[in-house]
């Protein structure tokens, strides 16, 4: 793509639901947490959109929705316990997004700067992309532990941007769920928002910029989405 309106663009990417099919690995690790307390296991469909918030939250919100909720001096060491299974597991059965390698390699081919902003923690995004073969296409990974606070606050894509040396009015997010939907909005950036990932909000009603079905639709997207903009 000579002379293309990506060059110089940012495209940061959710990772959860958005790049990297996880669900099957999240939620088995929390549904070993549940089975070792005692507690009944969740179908993987069912527990799909507790996934976004990071592991804390996808802890508490499985205990609770289990009926079992947690007293908050329990929640540190379940997440320890967590971190230390998930880690190990972490690529069993996660996989990315159909067509996501290609339209990553034809962003980047374009001259895109592409970033992932997560509210996984920044280890163990980078050990879950490496195990992928997909870490070396990202500038930087920008997980919750490496920004002043996490999405939906815009300082978390924000620090995705200037690591890259990027401009927030060239910049598209890229997500699944209103997370990424209210980061993208509250920093100025552009929005698309692709509807196989993982959210309790119908994702049409996030009023994305664009809306995906399938990540052949995304280098298109993201230049149609560019050049409305004026970039």
């Amino acid at each position: 793509m000579a002379d293309s309106i990506l060059e110089g663009a940012v495209v940061a990417f959710d990772l959860d639901g958005t790049l990297v099919d996880t669900a099957p690995d999240l939620i088995g690790t929390l549904n070993v947490l549940l089975a070792e307390e005692g507690v009944r296991p969740f179908p993987l469909e069912q527990a799909r959109p507790f996934i976004g918030k990071g592991a804390r939250w996808l802890i508490e919100r499985g205990f609770a929705e289990a009926g079992a909720p947690l007293e908050a001096e329990r929640v540190p060491a379940l997440f320890d316990r967590f971190i230390a299974h998930y880690l190990e597991h972490i690529a069993d059965e996660s996989r990315p997004f159909p067509g996501c390698v290609e339209a990553l390699d034809v962003l980047r081919g374009a001259g895109a700067r592409l970033a992932v902003c997560t509210n996984k923690l920044t280890g163990l995004s980078a050990s879950l992309l490496d195990a992928l073969g997909l870490a070396d296409r990202f500038e930087v990974i920008v997980g919750a532990d490496a920004a002043p606070a996490i999405k939906p606050d815009p300082r978390h894509l924000a620090a995705a941007v200037e690591a890259v040396g990027g401009q927030m009015g060239r910049t598209i997010m890229v997500g699944d769920a209103a997370t990424d939907a209210g980061a993208a909005r509250a920093a100025g950036a552009g929005l698309i928002l692709v509807s196989f990932g993982y959210t309790e909000t119908p994702v049409a009603e996030l009023d994305p910029d664009v809306l995906i079905h399938h990540f052949d639709e995304l280098p298109g997207a993201c230049e149609r989405l560019l050049g409305a903009c004026g970039a």
